[in-house]
């Protein structure tokens, strides 16, 4: 059974009971855009969730059934095996007319659904192999004319995917060149949406750059321009937060992150881009903690960053690890041992299946506290020792 036959059945139960998605989305806590993607189909419901579900409407266990069903495989790896990114990359060099910039399209949604959905798998290699054969192909004039425009739109979504996976990867420069082609791309197929994405991963660089300045300056770039959907506008709200507080102006970043939240809070949809599904309030609360927690608000950050990591506020990403990662530093920095210890276990339980190299590395400053910690209790120090060695363990070994 598919995750679309369990959304269609949940949206029949609604329309019996004259729900909406908004109030089923308050009544259980849950993120609205996160229940919008489930119930349309396009990610695939959690166990706690389809629970959840099951108890409001009354669904007697079908729906929890109907999600197992939909999450469980349906066949043997003998006999049912993923397309792979080499069989995409050889679609990229044989594809002509209109298949060429559909099967640019179909790489990068391939290659999302790694980063998003598989523990443990980086994209950036495989993203960059991707574009370096469409930009070799662009620049011989190897496409047709007709459909150039496409073709050059579906090569910016493409070479903006693999900027965004390098940046996880920490290969900055290779990212800030990958993100400088997309934009270049995205200008001249006049593809606003993927224009827009692109500043954003580019004001993300420089702010992990340390270039707060610069962060700032390309958010608001695009804030002074206006005609931005709610989510988008929010996005950028919360780059230019990044900023404001990289450069000492606390209040000002705070001024900035409630703005953020009352454009999610509108609810409007409008004009919103699918790539926006991630901009949540988990989302937000992640951002905010994470600039009081610069600022030196540690009591308040660990009560945003607490909010962020509860079941259902955040869409699932390859970076989900990160707030928990920084809550755990916020738990170390007040002596908040117990509750450090028990962020801490969840990581090891985690370390696994990061793929970020960003995660990775905000994950391995908090088992280094270690060597730092005066006072804590030889629990916590073992299972930082733990974590340490985690992150250190061999993908491949077995």
């Amino acid at each position: 059974m598919s995750s679309g036959e369990f959304s269609r059945r949940v949206r029949d139960l609604l329309r019996d009971r004259s729900m909406s998605i908004r109030a089923v989305a308050r009544r259980l806590n849950y993120d609205h855009a996160y229940l919008s993607r489930v119930l349309s189909g396009k990610q695939q419901p959690s166990m706690q969730l389809a629970s959840a579900l099951d108890k409001l409407l009354n669904g007697n266990g079908e729906l929890v059934e109907c999600a197992s069903q939909a999450t469980a495989p349906t066949a043997s790896p003998e006999t049912t095996k993923p397309p792979a990114i080499t069989d995409r990359i050889f679609k990229l060099n044989e594809a002509r007319g209109p298949d060429f910039s559909q099967a640019i399209r179909e790489t990068s949604r391939r290659l999302i659904a790694l980063d998003n959905e598989l523990n443990g798998v980086s994209i950036a290699e495989p993203a960059g192999r991707a574009f370096k054969v469409v930009h070799r192909r662009l620049g011989d004039g190897d496409y047709d004319l007709r459909h150039e425009r496409d073709i050059q739109s579906a090569a910016a979504e493409l070479a903006e995917v693999a900027g965004w996976a390098l940046w996880d990867a920490k290969r900055d420069d290779a990212a800030q060149r990958f993100n400088l082609q997309a934009l270049f791309l995205a200008k001249l197929s006049g593809d606003r949406s993927i224009e827009l994405l692109t500043l954003q991963n580019m004001a993300t660089l420089s702010e992990w750059r340390g270039r707060n300045q610069e962060a700032l300056s390309i958010a608001r770039s695009v804030l002074n321009q206006g005609r931005l959907s709610p989510r988008v506008e929010a996005m950028f709200r919360f780059r230019e937060a990044k900023g404001l507080v990289g450069t000492g102006r606390t209040s000002d970043a705070i001024e900035s992150l409630e703005r953020a939240r009352s454009l999610i809070e509108d609810g409007t949809e409008l004009g919103t881009p699918d790539w926006a599904w991630w901009v949540t309030h988990g989302e937000i609360d992640s951002q905010w903690g994470h600039v009081l927690q610069i600022a030196g608000d540690t009591e308040k950050a660990i009560e945003l960053l607490l909010q962020s990591v509860q079941p259902g506020r955040h869409a699932t990403t390859g970076y989900s690890s990160a707030p928990v990662a920084r809550l755990a530093q916020c738990f170390l920095d007040v002596h908040a041992w117990r509750e450090a210890e028990d962020v801490a276990r969840s990581l090891v339980t985690a370390a696994p299946g990061i793929s970020s190299e960003r995660t990775v590395r905000l994950v391995g400053r908090v088992a280094k506290q270690r060597e730092k910690l005066k006072g804590a209790p030889s629990s916590l120090t073992d299972t930082l020792e733990h974590l340490g060695k985690q992150l250190d363990e061999d993908p491949f070994a077995l």
